[in-house]
């Protein structure tokens, strides 16, 4: 009974559903208080080569979230992007950004809402690498049975260079400012 009643408050209370259903971030995020203001831009110029170096990494937002979910309040299209505990950029709408990073392994997260997903990554010079975050639709058992329900997840892969090519060309360009709290 307890957790119906924290469910309700959560899904339908405008002030503490933020408190009470706050996610808890990897570290590999940000401070969990900042959010983005995003332009998208269409035929973005080309893209530059990796800094000398350095490694580039594209983070690529293949699919538009929903923006309507209910329960959802406050929630927003916009993905936030963190490496080794700070935010590097946020996505919308089939858009992407890229960052250099120096050699090694980091630590990347993408946050949507309260749908987390975090994953190593293990740089070289002179390299290129594309993340994609996608969404999907996971179903618990049969619609119309009891006990069925669906969740949205957000889930990393790695793309190889044609994928990660063709993607940039078919996304606009994210251009993310930081609004911090």
């Amino acid at each position: 009974m307890k957790s119906k009643v924290i469910f309700l408050l959560c899904a339908f209370s405008v002030v503490p559903a933020v408190a009470m259903c706050a996610t808890v971030l990897p570290d590999a995020c940000g401070n969990e208080k900042v959010s983005f203001k995003i332009q998208l831009r269409k035929k973005a110029p080309a893209r530059a080569a990796p800094e000398a170096g350095k490694a580039q990494v594209f983070f690529i937002e293949k699919s538009a979230m929903p923006r309507v979910v209910i329960g959802c309040i406050g929630c927003s299209d916009v993905t936030r992007f963190g490496v080794d505990g700070a935010w590097v950029g946020a996505t919308r709408n089939n858009s992407y950004f890229s960052i250099s990073l120096e050699p090694g392994v980091h630590h990347l997260c993408a946050v949507q809402g309260k749908e987390v997903e975090a994953e190593p990554l293990t740089v070289e010079a002179g390299q290129t690498y594309y993340f994609q975050i996608e969404y999907k639709t996971v179903q618990y058992g049969t619609p119309g049975e009891p006990g069925f329900h669906a969740e949205k997840k957000i889930k990393f892969s790695m793309l190889n260079e044609d994928d990660g090519k063709y993607r940039i060309k078919a996304s606009a360009l994210s251009i993310a400012t930081p609004k911090h709290p």
